[in-house]
């Protein structure tokens, strides 16, 4: 029992501090929301940090890479696991609302009349076309801008440049090494800090959540939030087990399931996959997965790789075709809303409710829809936006075992690979 608390103490701390909040929430409900501001300040915190912790981890793993080969077979491997995974859940969130209709012909003609009262003021989002977003998402114009959440995508490739880099440069950048090392060292203590303060902060934003969620959902949309609910949880459960087995067998199955819960518990609360980057990389590592590994997949996966977030897509562009009375009569009609959803994944920001805004454009556009029709998919966004996270973050951290697995083999849980001491010398 004393190795139980032990094992997982934090774990336990932070359940109980949701459940409290919960709790809280449902009993107060809209008063709840006065616990709002403890929360927001654990939020605020995660935050603030993120982007000097996704620099810092990606430029110093890719640094500490002294073999390209490996450096290139992480990479590549990274790409292919997304890739992979991504397609099985839009297959999996396709599969889940085809047969279903989410909108009721009266429920579709009393929304289809409250987008003549908002097609005015959406009309002004048309002089932004779909590339200058694309752009605006993976590059900025100035440097300061990289010091930002709002370019979480651009942050990241250049870090990863950097890294390179740095990387290419060999032992003449060794004192930038030493000092980005360093560096590293003190904003994951920094993490550490913060989250002493975690229970209470995640606590008081899940009450304040439950306290204000019942508002959001209106009878119309009630539908699609329960199917989504019931998908994310079946595939939470079942599709994260098969990736966690197929990366190490019972054991990582057993890894994965003692060390996930402060991830999904974070996601959860926050609704913020780039809050829950600390929490997740510690996770992972506490897996087994190699620091270098988890250092990269995570900041990554979360801006490209988004399960929750492609399954959300697929439930949106339904709620559409439902709406709209749209035919998806051929294979390729089935085709392109799958290769949407995909697409949109990629614009999905990684910050609270709102974060998919570039997403949900780009559907309305390439679906031929009107640009009225965004505060749909915004209500929809809003009401997914816990299970959608919990999937998202909580698809990284199966990710990086999965990765592990392909760049270090059916070994890479061992405690003496080689591959992981070489690589956290510089």
């Amino acid at each position: 029992m004393k190795k139980f608390l032990s094992n997982y103490k934090s774990t336990i701390i932070l359940l109980v501090a949701i459940i409290v909040g919960a709790i809280v929430g449902i009993i107060f409900q809209e008063k709840a929301t006065i616990l709002s501001p403890l929360g927001d300040i654990f939020l605020n915190l995660l935050l603030v940090i993120v982007v000097p912790l996704i620099f810092l981890t990606i430029t110093t793993s890719i640094a500490k890479m002294k073999t390209p080969k490996r450096l290139g077979k992480i990479m590549v491997t990274i790409i292919c696991v997304f890739l992979c995974t991504s397609i099985i859940a839009v297959l999996v969130g396709f599969a889940s609302v085809y047969f279903v209709k989410l909108v009721e012909p009266e429920d579709g003609e009393k929304i289809r009349a409250s987008l003549e009262e908002t097609a005015e003021v959406e009309e002004e989002a048309e002089d932004v076309t779909i590339m200058d977003r694309t752009v605006d998402l993976l590059t900025v114009d100035d440097f300061y801008k990289l010091l930002s959440k709002e370019n979480i995508v651009a942050l990241l490739i250049a870090s990863v440049i950097f890294g390179f880099a740095i990387n290419m440069s060999g032992e003449k950048a060794k004192p930038v090494t030493d000092f980005l090392i360093a560096a590293n060292i003190v904003i994951n203590n920094v993490v550490k800090i913060i989250m002493y303060y975690a229970p209470i902060g995640l606590g008081c934003y899940f009450a304040s959540l439950v306290g204000s969620f019942g508002e959001t959902i209106v009878v119309g949309y009630l539908k699609t939030f329960v199917i989504y609910t019931v998908v994310a949880l079946a595939f939470y459960f079942i599709f994260y087990t098969l990736y966690a087995f197929i990366a190490a067998g019972k054991k990582g199955v057993k890894v994965f399931w003692k060390n996930v819960l402060p991830s999904t518990a974070t996601s959860l609360a926050t609704c913020s996959s780039a809050a829950s980057i600390p929490v997740n990389i510690e996770c992972s590592k506490k897996m087994g997965v190699p620091d270098d590994i988890a250092e990269t997949t995570i900041p990554l996966g979360t801006s490209f790789h988004k399960d929750g977030s492609i399954i959300g897509s697929m439930f949106k562009i339904m709620f559409l075709v439902c709406l709209f009375g749209t035919s998806l009569a051929t294979f390729g009609d089935i085709i392109g809303v799958l290769g949407i959803a995909l697409l949109a994944n990629l614009l999905i920001t990684a910050v609270p409710i709102g974060g998919g805004t570039i997403s949900e454009m780009l559907i309305i556009t390439m679906m031929g829809y009107p640009v009225a029709a965004l505060p749909i998919l915004t209500i929809i966004a809003t009401i997914i936006d816990p299970p959608a996270t919990m999937l998202n973050v909580v698809g990284d951290t199966v990710s990086s075992m999965m990765v592990a697995r392909v760049v270090d083999g059916k070994d890479w849980m061992k405690e003496d690979n080689k591959n992981i001491k070489e690589d956290v010398k510089v």
